[in-house]
């Protein structure tokens, strides 16, 4: 009957439920870690450093539940990944007595992480786009490549919001407000489930607010800055995107690791918020409630407290899930209730893809029509980074592209000598971050090519300028501190027109890069002796224009004020160093916002631009948080003037909403693209707010002496927060509603009220402000 795909999902998983035994329940729960084969043969075990051998033969017999990074594991043309994942495929089928297949993931945080894939930018480079639109069709596209070689889940994307920009994993992350992660989160959410894969939201729920911007680490959050901040992306990319999956985060908070936290994923994320997916544990996370967090006596005891607190599956591979929760069950320690209800929802996802089906089929569309049995020729046959691929990933990298600063030097008007200095001035793979596949698993094999072609930004500025001399010197490593080369690099600034000097990070893992997971910085300093470079650049009596492909937003000392021009990339992918050099030749205008504020200060952290009024700057501490740079600042080769202000609903009660309307007009003689940016800003609440957040953003592109009509509708709902006794309330009072280029900058100010009684609002309140662009001749 469970084959019967004419009967109700819910029907068919009971009935496989009663007709399997505990350990094939168990086996249901669980993922092995493996690699798939270079020569096409089936996937063998992945030996991790912390866990024990994995006979996947012994295995087989029960099922298995996933199978963890075939592809992601080692480099592995693609046509024989797929080709080996469906070997695996078949023989699991075969093996068990009911014929289910394991549910396959991947990582696909910058592109889908296999050998030959398109590496795009990094979600902080997805932020600074403010697009949710390309998000969502780069998000389908990743999705389809994953699908088409038998991927089914993707671990992305990471919600976390930015608290202090020295955690390593900040390249990881959208952006230091809710909002924009959650919007931004959400379209990515949509294009990988719009294109078959399972989504996974990560990681829930903390991980960013760990003390000091250590990598798993303790976090010290309240229950209003967990709700107002924290959550929000993950409820509006269940609500609205439809995640299917979400991922634990490894910390504690006050003393309750996220894997044993009931009242949070159950109580909250089931009850409250009506998520049915599955919730599983990041990797070696159950076993950690032993080994680090000592809330579990053996690995019995972390099964049962993860199962209990809501967890479905044990991944990346079998360690407490196994038979030290079969040995629990029979023994009377663990009611098998627990694995009932986390199986169900197991089998029920694998429903949903059609796992259970009696057609279901191991071979994926890559490989249809193709002969199987000649793994030799299949190679080369499946291409993870067509054209097309590379065409959105170039796409979005000039929409990532932040100017911070200009004094006119850009766009560079054909100089005749370039001198073009700094380690990342011709480094390949400064463009990647820590989760693309050469990066992430890669570096571990450097007998291997690449897989993907990565221009340096010295090819494309050379393609970009090709009758420009341009004089190449590294100066400094990225953070091996040497300042022998500085002076030649001085010298060389001194016989150019212009400089470009590339600085920022390597992404990689726990300590081996300068960005990435693992990869904290001590203060926003940036890594190594670059500073000292670019002082001495600076120095030079040369015009510099600062390049940074980095992980994090830098403090950058004098060149704040004596660049010639910043330039700010995140990570920005495959394609970035192309995007880059069209933003300083003016072939493309740059559009980019901040994601993440830019400090002045290396040291002032944690702060964001969601500080209360006590998190300013005083006269009563000698510290200044003011940033260099804040949230959503960004420049353009055009101007832009905001008029217009028209508020056609200055008051309206705690269940209405208010309507305002403002002209935007490009005064310049480019085309180029304001970012409309609404902030909210309450001046008497309950409870102590950030002195303004982002509650709404539109790009609106302009030709020159275009001007469009934006017409915005605010609900009450927005202006929501965590009152007193923990509900979601709306106060009446007055409310500032601020038309902003940057959180810096407000360009028009309406002042409204609400009026009536106090509201509470629940899960169903309205998550957007809208806004309706009209060409002026239409109005």
């Amino acid at each position: 009957p469970w084959n019967d795909a004419a009967r109700p999902l819910a029907a068919r998983v009971a009935s496989l439920i009663d007709a399997m035994t505990l350990e094939e329940k168990t086996a249901q729960l669980y993922g092995v870690w493996v690699g798939a084969s270079a020569h096409g043969g089936e996937v063998a075990p992945h030996q991790h450093d912390m866990e024990d051998p994995v006979d996947l033969d012994a295995l087989m017999p029960t099922g298995l539940g996933q199978l963890t990074r075939p592809f992601g594991t080692v480099p592995v043309d693609p046509a024989l990944g797929a080709l080996s994942l469906q070997r695996t495929q078949a023989r699991i089928v075969s093996a068990n007595r009911y014929g289910i297949p394991a549910l396959a993931h991947e990582e696909c945080l910058a592109g889908f992480a296999a050998w030959g894939a398109t590496a795009y930018p990094v979600p902080l480079s997805w932020g600074a786009t403010f697009d949710p639109r390309i998000v969502r069709r780069m998000a389908e596209t990743i999705g389809r490549d994953m699908r088409s070689v038998g991927i089914h889940q993707g671990l992305a994307p990471v919600l976390d919001v930015v608290r202090d920009a020295r955690w390593g994993r900040v390249e990881e992350t959208i952006g230091e407000d809710p909002y924009l992660v959650a919007t931004i989160g959400t379209a990515y959410v949509q294009g990988l489930e719009a294109a078959g894969i399972v989504a996974t939201l990560k990681h829930f729920v903390g991980y960013s607010a760990s003390r000091a911007g250590r990598n798993l680490a303790p976090s010290a959050i309240g229950p209003r800055e967990r709700a107002d901040i924290l959550l929000p992306p993950f409820e509006m990319a269940i609500r609205e995107g439809g995640a299917r999956s979400v991922m634990h985060a490894y910390n504690d908070n006050d003393g309750v690791p996220a894997a044993a936290d009931r009242r949070l994923l159950t109580d909250l994320l089931r009850d409250t918020w009506g998520f049915d997916g599955t919730v599983v544990a990041d990797y070696f996370g159950i076993a950690f409630l032993k080994t680090l967090h000592g809330v579990a006596a053996d690995w019995a005891g972390a099964a049962n407290t993860a199962l209990t607190a809501g967890v479905d599956v044990e991944l990346p591979t079998v360690k407490t899930f196994g038979q030290p929760l079969v040995e629990a069950v029979k023994d009377g320690r663990i009611p098998e209730s627990l694995i009932d209800g986390a199986l169900s929802r197991v089998l029920h996802q694998k429903a949903q893809l059609g796992m259970l089906d009696p057609d279901w089929s191991p071979v994926p569309t890559a490989l249809s029509g193709a002969d199987l049995t000649d793994p030799d020729a299949l190679r080369g046959k499946v291409d993870l980074d067509p054209a097309s691929n590379r065409e959105l990933a170039r796409e979005i990298a000039e929409k990532a592209v932040v100017l911070l600063s200009n004094d006119g030097v850009l766009p560079l008007a054909a100089p005749r000598r370039i001198a073009l200095i700094g380690p990342n001035a011709a480094e390949a793979t400064a463009v990647l971050g820590c989760y693309s596949f050469p990066m992430h698993v890669g570096v571990q094999h450097p007998d291997i090519p690449l897989g993907i072609d990565l221009p340096t930004l010295h090819d494309t500025l050379a393609a970009e300028f090709p009758d420009t001399d341009i004089t190449l010197t590294r100066g400094t490593g990225i953070d091996d501190g040497d300042l022998s080369g500085i002076d030649e690099a001085v010298n060389a600034a001194r016989n150019a027109d212009i400089v470009i000097c590339v600085l920022g990070d390597r992404a990689g893992l726990f300590g081996r890069g300068t960005s990435g997971e693992g990869c904290d910085a001590e203060s926003l300093t940036l890594p190594g002796a670059q500073q000292h470079l670019l002082d001495a650049l600076l120095d030079s009596g040369r015009p510099v224009v600062t390049v940074l492909l980095a992980g994090r937003p830098y403090a950058l000392g004098r060149a704040v004020d004596e660049s010639a021009a910043i330039v700010q990339s995140f990570f920005p992918g495959a394609e970035g160093t192309r995007a880059i050099a069209g933003i300083l030749s003016g072939r493309t205008d740059p559009s980019g916002r901040l994601p993440v504020s830019v400090p002045r200060s290396p040291g002032a952290q944690p702060t964001t631009y969601l500080g209360a009024r006590l998190a300013q700057a005083s006269d009563v501490s000698n510290i200044d948080p003011t940033p260099a740079f804040g949230f959503g600042h960004g420049l353009s080769y055009t101007t832009f003037a905001w008029s217009d202000l028209t508020v056609k609903t200055q008051q309206a009660s705690t269940e209405d909403e208010f309507t305002l309307a403002c002209t935007v007009r490009n005064t310049g003689e480019r085309p180029g693209t304001e970012v409309v940016q609404l902030y909210l800003h309450d001046p008497v609440a309950s409870v102590v707010q950030p002195v303004q957040r982002l509650i709404g953003y539109s790009r609106v592109p302009l030709a020159p002496g275009e001007s469009r009509r934006l017409h915005i509708t605010v609900p009450a709902d927005i202006a929501s927060f965590t009152g007193h006794d923990g509900n979601r309330i709306v106060e009446p009072g007055d409310l500032e509603l601020r038309l902003a280029s940057s959180s810096t900058t407000a360009r028009l100010t309406a002042t409204v009220t609400l009026t009536g009684p106090g509201r509470i609002v629940d899960e169903k309140r309205r998550f957007h402000a809208t806004f309706v662009q009209k060409s002026t001749h239409e109005e």
